[in-house]
């Protein structure tokens, strides 16, 4: 009976520690909030959020938006104002169960994002050659990310890639 017993208590000791945490699963509600690194319009600082559900253990969907905004004085004058507003779909894969990273504390992902970007220009140049909405239309962008959670709701970002009027991002990310 002690044997028995001593057996079942180690086969179950294999199959519980065989279980894998990851820092991301199907379900996971995923809040990304942070500022641009730098910008593809030489000024400002950008601003972006996003926000994805997992549907599958490697695959999450949502959406994005990103805002920056630019003001130029040259003197005598002469200045302008850039406003950049990106809204739009994403999708991720998590790429944790591929690569055996066994925590919930990191999640490593990849992913591409389709939208709308709006660019607004004013100036008080005679002869910019620009118009009010110059480059707005529809923008296709990928990336990839990586996650560390300090908690299990709260953590790091940091992302590069065509995201937004940026192409690296850092801030913080929630589970909801």
């Amino acid at each position: 009976m002690k044997k028995t017993v001593l057996f079942l208590l180690l086969v179950s000791t294999a199959f519980i520690s065989q279980a894998q945490k990851f820092g991301y699963s199907k379900g996971d509600n995923l809040l990304n909030v942070g500022v641009g690194v730098n910008s593809f319009y030489n000024g400002g600082i950008p601003f972006g959020a996003s926000y994805e559900k997992g549907i599958t253990n490697d695959i999450s969907v949502g959406a994005n938006a990103d805002y920056l905004s630019n003001n130029y004085n040259y003197g005598s004058g002469i200045s302008y104002k850039f406003t950049a507003i990106y809204v739009g779909a994403r999708a991720s894969y998590h790429f944790n169960k591929l690569l055996k990273i066994n925590t919930e504390k990191i999640d490593v992902y990849g992913g591409a994002t389709i939208g709308y970007r709006s660019f607004k220009w004013k100036d008080n140049f005679s002869n910019s050659g620009l118009d009010d909405s110059y480059g707005s239309g529809v923008y296709l962008g990928v990336y990839a990310g990586g996650k560390y959670y300090f908690s299990k709701k709260i953590g790091v970002f940091t992302e590069v890639g065509d995201i937004g009027s940026t192409n690296a991002r850092i801030g913080l990310a929630f589970k909801l």
